[in-house]
């Protein structure tokens, strides 16, 4: 086994050198030099050559890999992903971007594997025959708070796992239900994924080919639909995730929640030069009817270990958004590096358990369109007890 593994190590240590990579266009996107690694707990690895690196990355999650061939092949992944941590480190200076729990993986296996919102649906088309959630008022957004958490409130479920299913948009559903929920009777009920899961086979009402389907992907607008339908939502202690999808085991009589309508929020105005960006219509909406079920593009998410991420649009594209999650709150300085002064943010929890991230969240800039936060955003309602 070792000397297997030397053969693959020794192009990787002539190329990839942690605290000082540069990494080629074709692995980026970016030409320069690209300075310090992070790891997931935010700690430094100074001078560790990529296979001391790996072998830590493997006790600390547990790795355990089929032979000598597939942790080489791992190995070569997990070097990679350290040259475009730091490449995202370059483009992205007010997050912190290194080792994650998902570093063994490739983007495309991550992608498959830990998303889940359905990639061919063309967000433009969301609010076309879906009610839209009354405007703010001038009178509301001039009273927002600078800052805003429905964690605070006692409003948000602990951070979940999905596993290895794409069913993000599950997640993103239940947790807007968990907080509506809240909002109407004071109780915080952690309820079923696995329901949806199961049992959700709901068709998008303007594209009748964009079906939920399990672990391969959804919508969360569909969801809604199909809990009004339905008969409600059933709890997680009686109905409990599995991470694979299975025969529908929903029972009417022990649903713990029933869905009565749901709005789409627009997407934000922009000045006629596309300069201006207000991001006041979402933050009311989220302070007046509890947490959002938004979707976003998960490019910059793989690699992000901390901090507030401010891609540029054009390297986190609002058109491909395809992950799910729930936006609880929002904040109006978030602490950047030295010269980048402070930024405002989403706060958003995630579905990729508590190792990943700040605790299992992400924190997105906002004020701007950052990987399409603003483009699939939505608020639901549950019906009386």
């Amino acid at each position: 086994m070792a000397a297997a593994r030397l053969v693959v190590l020794l192009p990787l240590v002539a190329v990839v050198v942690v605290g000082h990579v540069t990494p080629s266009r074709g692995a980026s996107g970016v030409d320069g030099v690209i300075r310090q690694v992070t790891t997931d707990g935010g700690r430094r690895w100074p001078g560790l050559l990529p296979e001391a690196q790996f072998a830590a990355f493997v006790r600390r999650h547990g790795r355990e890999y089929s032979g000598p061939e597939e942790y080489a092949r791992r190995l070569r992944v997990f070097a990679a992903n350290l040259a475009r941590a730091a490449a995202h480190q370059a483009l992205d200076p007010t997050a912190r971007h290194g080792v994650t729990p998902f570093s063994d993986l490739t983007r495309e296996e991550f992608e498959a594997r830990f998303t889940g919102l359905s990639a061919a649906r063309d967000v433009r088309l969301l609010a076309r025959g879906m009610p839209a959630a009354p405007p703010a008022t001038e009178e509301e957004v001039a009273g927002l708070p600078a800052s805003f958490d429905w964690r605070d409130k006692g409003a948000v479920t602990d951070v979940k796992t999905q596993g290895t299913c794409g069913s993000c948009w599950a997640f993103s559903t239940t947790g807007a239900v968990e907080g509506a929920n809240f909002l109407a009777t004071g109780k915080l009920l952690n309820l079923s994924e696995q329901q949806l899961v199961d049992c959700d086979h709901t068709c998008d009402a303007a594209k009748k080919t964009e079906c939920d389907n399990g672990c391969a992907g959804g919508l969360m607008t569909n969801a809604y639909s199909y809990l009004m339908n339905s008969g409600g939502l059933m709890e997680q202690s009686a109905y409990p995730y599995t991470g694979a999808q299975g025969p529908c085991r929903f029972d009417a009589n022990k649903a713990a929640v029933r869905v009565a309508n749901f709005t789409v929020v627009p997407a934000a105005p922009r000045s006629a030069g596309g300069r201006r960006y207000d991001d006041a219509q979402i933050r009311a909406a989220l302070v007046r009817s509890g947490p959002l079920a938004i979707g976003l593009n998960a490019a910059f998410m793989q690699t992000y270990v901390g901090g507030v991420s401010c891609p540029l649009q054009v390297l986190c594209p609002r058109a491909l958004v395809n992950h799910g999650v729930l936006l609880v709150g929002y904040g109006e300085r978030g602490f950047s590096a030295l010269r980048l002064g402070y930024r405002p943010y989403w706060i958003i929890k995630n579905s990729w358990g508590k190792a990943w991230g700040e605790q299992g969240y992400y924190r997105l800039c906002r004020g701007r369109s950052v990987c399409g936060v603003d483009s699939m955003v939505s608020a639901v309602a549950v019906a009386p007890p």
